[in-house]
């Protein structure tokens, strides 16, 4: 990445400078971490409440409910792991290591991306945009999830309320970092097949599961009341 033609804010968050904890690049690779940590109250709170309020499920009902859709994220964790390994793999399988034999010795044959970088080799092979996937796959399964509000009516004055409030802000506000870092990656990072094929496998995954498999019965569920983003005709008293 040329710096003298980089955007300032880009050079902020997506080169390798300080953060509060660190660098943009490692935010980014956290990227999974930080939504599954504040989805993971929003989900539970949300369903609960929703189970007891519009459904008038039990207490034990509604915690079953609740505890069965964060199975959705134990799902995002595997689509996640399994997605990442298999980049890997295909960038070990399609890449050779530049590195120039020292004086005296035969030239050694790498087989992996890590051996080459420990001899202070560089690793050309395929190498799938994990931001691209990662970053659209999260943005998609927020808006998946927050959508529910629209079928969530509380007391604006309750403790509750504003725990919801809370968590829906700050995962409006993840959403904004990642399309802001999307864009970013898009701009900087990777050949333009790299990100096509990290794009599509994100958007594969969240089709996959919120507009195929979580409309099954065995499955985590769709966000109550159980219908698609795009259907959702409920309103949200704020």
């Amino acid at each position: 990445m040329n710096e003298a033609l980089t955007p300032p804010l880009c050079r902020f968050t997506c080169a390798p400078v300080p953060f509060p904890f660190s660098s943009g690049r490692y935010f980014v690779k956290l990227a999974w971490a930080w939504t599954l940590w504040l989805l993971l109250p929003f989900i539970a709170l949300t369903t609960y409440e929703l189970s007891r309020s519009r459904l008038l499920h039990g207490r034990a009902r509604s915690a079953l409910l609740a505890l069965r859709r964060l199975c959705a994220l134990l799902v995002g964790t595997a689509v996640w792991f399994l997605c990442t390994q298999l980049f890997l793999h295909v960038e070990n399988l399609t890449g050779e290591c530049s590195l120039r034999a020292k004086p005296g010795q035969p030239p050694r044959v790498y087989t992996s991306k890590p051996e080459c970088h420990q001899d202070g080799g560089v690793w050309n092979g395929f190498d799938i945009s994990g931001h691209c996937f990662l970053l659209s796959y999260c943005a998609m399964m927020i808006l998946e999830e927050v959508a529910v509000l629209e079928a969530l009516a509380m007391d604006r004055k309750s403790k509750l309320h504003v725990v919801i409030n809370v968590l829906f802000v700050s995962l409006c506000l993840l959403t904004v970092i990642w399309v802001f870092m999307f864009l970013c990656t898009a701009l900087y990072f990777h050949d333009f097949s790299q990100k096509l094929l990290g794009v599509l496998i994100g958007l594969s995954a969240w089709y996959g599961t919120y507009r195929f498999w979580y409309l099954k019965p065995f499955s985590p569920g769709l966000p109550l009341p159980n219908i698609p983003l795009s259907s959702k005709k409920y309103s949200y008293s704020r």
